[in-house]
């Protein structure tokens, strides 16, 4: 995710869950749309005992985006690299903690809830067949931070910095003055991104922009975030620059005396900084990507185990709807949270297992529901329409929920006529809470929120869509990330277990976007790993 920390690009999501919910309500059984995918794969044959064991260039255990990116990734960037590829899943369906409902005129996001349209995101949405269903928010709808009881507009380009109102004129001196370098010098140690705005930007910026900001993105804590793992690129401009502007000037030079590529004309190029989905939502992309891979996707294969082969690679055994099944393969990609992979990779190292053990993922609820046009207050109109990404809420201003997403207002067709639809999202770091409420009590705690500035007070209730809590759902970035994963990747690999690789959102980034940014570099480095293999 790319932010600038004068003028955050707001996304207004939490884009990335990782664990089975608890619970969920919909109004009627739940209509799947999912690929099936078909037996053991190419180049199996039955063993004693009545199981099958199958052969296969690289394993990527998970089904979820992280997954199937990496899957198309080698398929279109690396096609002869992993011509013999399988991709796992244990539930019985793709998309992992993408999960989009559909009813009675609605459309509503359960999970992650749009993306930023970079261009590697196109390029995955290009190749998925879905350039014609993309849809993309309006890049001039306001953003909007509650502050002193008051929705007020997040700037969206330098010229409005002098006339916001979320800051004051002290405060956004205190900010220029701080983006050019005149603040205390970096500590010599990693700084969480608490430290690090105050730092170099001042109060004002850290309590009203970027720690909202940090609980509707990564529902943490930016006491205890680490500023270099969680918004390294920005973290990047003071170490190269020796201040956020002298960075962003060193980089802006840099980028000019890069050679030139030529960007894929197959591409969509959007209008500014905006948030995009499809017309049926986030699950056409996770869908779409299986359909491709067709057979080489794997429903309902639960792995149980992984251990190394005497001749190289790894034989890993599952549990399947056709049996047992054991897969020898030459590498393998661990795209399971980090808690999952704990468990199956202890048997291998020990220390790679005590690291991933050690990341935290807090619980969030997403809650969906629906309210008459005329339930707005009339101050949050524009034009008589309620307009915007959305809203978010610092933790000092008395509600609980994290933020809000305009869904009805960011995205065409997703409430009826009449009708809006707003996703808020509710818990996080500092609110694990939630996990003791029912479904009532959750809708209540947002209802009341938003009574407090964007609903009329004496509005009916709220049409309840969906209530999904998600106990393990982000993986926090905290100080000491980095170090984290850099123990876990070189006790595999000191232990012999090269070709074993770990990805997902905990390794690449906790946007959507940054998971397929993931995904690139992942094919690329199993491709390296498999061009090896072939002159060994």
């Amino acid at each position: 995710m790319e932010i600038s920390l004068l003028s955050p690009t707001t996304q207004f999501l939490l884009p990335s869950f990782s664990k089975p919910n608890r619970r969920v309500h919909f109004y009627k059984p739940l209509k799947l749309r999912c690929s099936v995918a078909g037996g053991p794969a190419v180049g199996s044959s039955k063993i004693d005992g009545g199981g099958t064991t199958v052969t296969a260039d690289c394993v990527i255990v998970g089904g979820g985006i992280s997954g199937l990116c990496i899957a198309q990734a080698l398929a279109t960037k690396h096609p002869d690299a992993a011509p013999n590829l399988i991709v796992t899943e244990a539930k019985d369906r793709v998309g992992g903690n993408i999960i989009t409902r559909e009813e009675n005129g609605y459309l509503w996001e359960e999970g992650p809830n749009s993306f930023q349209p970079s261009d590697p995101m196109l390029t995955m949405v290009v190749d998925s067949g879905l350039k014609d269903d993309l849809v993309l928010g309006d890049p001039t709808a306001p953003r909007f931070v509650l502050w002193n009881g008051k929705l007020r507009p997040v700037p969206s380009k330098p010229a409005d910095l002098p006339f916001f109102d979320l800051m004051s004129i002290g405060g956004k001196i205190r900010a220029g003055l701080g983006a050019l370098g005149l603040r205390p010098p970096p500590p010599g140690r990693e700084e969480s991104v608490e430290e690090f705005v105050r730092r170099n930007l001042g109060d004002e910026v850290f309590e009203r922009l970027i720690e909202p900001f940090c609980s509707g993105v990564y529902a943490g804590d930016p006491a205890k975030l680490s500023m270099k793992a969680a918004f390294g690129k920005v973290w990047k401009l003071e170490q190269n620059g020796g201040s956020i502007i002298g960075g962003t000037f060193k980089a802006i030079q840099e980028r000019k005396k890069a050679p030139k590529t030529e960007r894929d004309p197959r591409l969509p190029k959007p209008k500014g900084q905006t948030v995009g989905s499809f017309r049926k939502g986030l699950t056409m992309l996770p869908e779409a990507i299986s359909a491709r891979l067709g057979s080489k996707v794997k429903l309902s294969w639960k792995l149980s185990g992984i251990s190394k082969l005497e001749s190289g690679g790894y034989n890993l055994t599952y549990e399947t709807p056709e049996g047992v099944v054991s897969v020898h393969s030459k590498t393998v990609v661990m795209t399971v949270p980090s808690h999952v992979a704990s468990s199956l990779l202890r048997p291998l190292s020990e220390s790679a297992a005590n690291a991933l053990s050690k990341l935290y993922y807090p619980p969030v609820a997403a809650v969906s529901i629906s309210y008459p046009k005329e339930a707005i207050r009339t101050e949050c109109l524009i034009d008589g329409e309620l307009k915007g990404f959305g809203q978010l809420h610092p933790r000092t201003q008395g509600v609980e929920t994290l933020g809000t997403i305009y869904s009805s207002s960011l995205f065409p067709n997703r409430a009826p006529p009449g009708r809006i639809l707003l996703l808020n999202y509710i818990g996080g770091s500092t609110n694990t809470g939630i996990l003791s409420k029912s479904e009532g009590e959750l809708v209540e705690a947002v209802d009341r929120d938003l009574r407090k500035m964007l609903i009329k007070p004496n509005s009916s209730d709220p049409l309840k869509l969906g209530v999904r809590v998600w106990p393990q759902a982000i993986p926090q970035f905290l100080v000491g990330h980095f170090d984290i994963l850099d123990t876990a990747k070189s006790s595999l690999t000191s232990s012999g277990h090269e070709g074993l690789i770990l990805g997902g959102n905990y390794v690449a980034g906790v946007a959507l976007g940054r998971c397929v940014e993931g995904a690139y570099e992942t094919a690329n480095e199993v491709s390296n790993i498999l061009s090896r293999y072939a002159y060994k």
